[in-house]
């Protein structure tokens, strides 16, 4: 989320250096390095060490509040909710989002970059813990930032497709959900490294169609989508790094679904060597 820092300026209105009425009764801001700390929180996820990275995000949200630093409790709670919801600590998850998204309309930033990176996050928490009906709707307000502001081919949009079509699954509405895998696929096609999300596609088509049609219908489908994925995880210019071990831990579990145990085994192995990395 680096990309998405939001600076003072981004959420406050110029004032005039004549006037003094809008820092009568301001408590002073003594603002966190919030840069330094993703930083080093991404020491903690490369080594797979959620615990480490909790209590250094605790620690820091504390900080931040005792030195009245909404930008920075904004930061850290983004990170807490994700990070609630990949450990499925269900109510830690689900009041760090409450309090992002109270940040949010605090310091009104409806319509940044960071609001809708916040709402997918949001909405991959309500997603992640059966609420899809919620998600759904704080999906299409990241949308409508993301098309608005991010240029073609950023990941961050094929991330927040991705998402979308997971939750339009859950809700059956599967014709939906397929078009917007669709976009998902196009925009990656021009990021960067964008193999990894285009084989989590992959994959989630592969489920969408057997949802929609049963394994045995679909059966064909599945085994061209399937090994697409599995070609695009072996593109060798990927940057083995914590994403990729992240992608390949992820991603496993379906190869063992579909049978591609092999493969499955190898993509555990991948991770953890990565993870296992002094």
């Amino acid at each position: 989320m680096k990309d998405d820092i939001l600076l003072p300026e981004d959420y406050t209105d110029p004032q005039c250096p004549f006037c003094t009425d809008a820092y009568k009764n301001q408590p002073p801001v003594k603002s966190i390095p919030v840069g330094r700390i993703l930083d080093k929180a991404d020491e903690y996820f490369s080594r797979n060490d959620y615990a480490g990275a909790e209590r250094h995000f605790l620690f820091w949200l504390e900080e931040a509040k005792e030195g009245n630093d909404d930008r920075g409790a904004f930061a850290l709670r983004n990170e807490l909710m994700g990070l609630y919801r990949k450990t499925g600590k269900r109510e830690k998850a689900l009041e760090n989002l409450s309090e992002t998204l109270g940040l949010i309309k605090k310091m009104g930033i409806e319509d940044t970059v960071s609001a809708g990176t916040a709402f997918v996050n949001a909405a991959t928490v309500y997603k992640a813990f059966s609420m899809s009906e919620k998600a759904v709707p704080l999906f299409e307000k990241a949308r409508e930032i993301y098309e608005r502001e991010l240029k073609e081919g950023d990941g961050r949009l094929g991330g927040l497709y991705n998402n979308t079509a997971l939750a339009l699954v859950d809700l059956k509405r599967y014709s939906a959900a397929r078009e917007i895998y669709g976009k998902a696929l196009k925009v990656m096609e021009k990021a960067e490294h964008g193999e990894l999300e285009r084989a989590i596609t992959c994959l989630n088509l592969a489920n969408l169609a057997e949802a929609e049609r049963g394994l045995e219908d679909a059966a064909e489908e599945i085994a061209e989508l399937v090994g697409r994925a599995e070609k695009l995880l072996d593109t060798p210019s990927l940057p083995r790094n914590g994403y990729y071990a992240f992608v390949c831990e992820k991603c496993a579990p379906t190869f063992g679904y579909y049978g591609y145990f092999a493969f499955e085994a190898e993509l555990k192995r991948r991770a953890g060597e990565i993870y296992e990395r002094p």
